[in-house]
């Protein structure tokens, strides 16, 4: 009976120090990274977004009569405080230890001969799935410079189809060869830290390992603008990138770079 208590107490007291360990070491691990949230802005004035005429394709056409909405090309996507949606913000450089692509795909869904959403983020190894929602026929063509690169008919409502991305790729334009004014843009990335900004032109990039680095914005109508920040352990970092909307997509030489004073940027324990 003895025996059996002292055995049990040195078996509780060999679970109580493992259990203290990986608690302590898991507070370290989350030591080690901080979170990065920040918002995607226009100054200036947005430009007009054009109408998209369908009546190219009747049942496209159809289709935008019954949405009951005007359907327009989502060039720059401001809301009233200035947030730019459609953004995509990524982190640049090698990273260590980096977790394994998600198995679950990312969707972009053919409605209303439009694609939505229209920029998403994948990660290499990750598919990047295509549905056709609409009860006529479309085409998936991926535009790349890697070889992520697709060119696929989907003539049936219901359809999908799953691209598995090959290589980082920023970014992959998807067009339709049916319907010329159908375009999204996918962020393809080695890595997990990277997001899209919302409505209101906000973001958030978790769990990134601490350190001095940069931090940049894509927008489909003005190219890139990037940053250095400082993520420090623990704590969260805030970042405002601005557009002036007079910059433009990037060209060989180089993407547009903001001058120091043009960017709010703040940080926060």
């Amino acid at each position: 009976m003895t025996r059996g208590i002292v055995s049990a107490t040195f078996v509780l007291a060999v679970a109580l120090v493992v259990t203290g360990t990986q608690i302590h070491g898991g507070a370290q691990a989350a030591a080690g990274t901080g979170t990065i949230k920040g918002r995607v802005k226009l100054t200036g004035t947005p430009p007009p977004n054009p109408p998209i005429r369908m009546g190219a394709d009747p049942l496209c056409a159809k289709a935008a009569r019954e949405s009951g909405k005007r359907p327009i090309q989502e060039f720059v996507v401001v809301d009233p405080t200035g947030g730019l949606a459609n953004a995509f913000v990524e982190l640049q450089g090698t990273f260590a230890n980096v977790p394994a692509a998600p198995k679950d795909p990312v969707v972009i869904t053919q409605r209303g001969c439009v694609y939505s959403p229209r920029v998403v983020g994948v990660r290499v190894g990750q598919a990047l799935r295509l549905v056709n929602s609409d009860t006529l026929v479309h085409n998936l063509h991926g535009i790349s410079t890697k070889n992520n690169g697709f060119n696929q008919t989907q003539p049936q409502s219901g359809m999908v189809n799953n691209f598995v991305m090959k290589s980082a790729e920023t970014m992959l334009h998807v067009t339709c060869d049916v319907h010329s004014w159908m375009s999204a843009w996918v962020g393809v990335e080695p890595h997990p830290y990277f997001s899209v900004s919302a409505a209101d032109g906000s973001f958030t990039i978790a769990n990134v390992p601490a350190g001095r680095r940069t931090i940049r914005a894509w927008q489909e109508r003005y190219g890139w603008i990037s940053r250095m920040i400082d993520v420090k352990p623990g704590a969260t970092t805030t970042v405002e990138l601005a557009y002036t909307g007079t910059e433009k997509p990037a060209t060989k030489a180089g993407e547009v770079v903001i001058p120091e004073g043009m960017l709010a940027l703040f940080s926060r324990e």
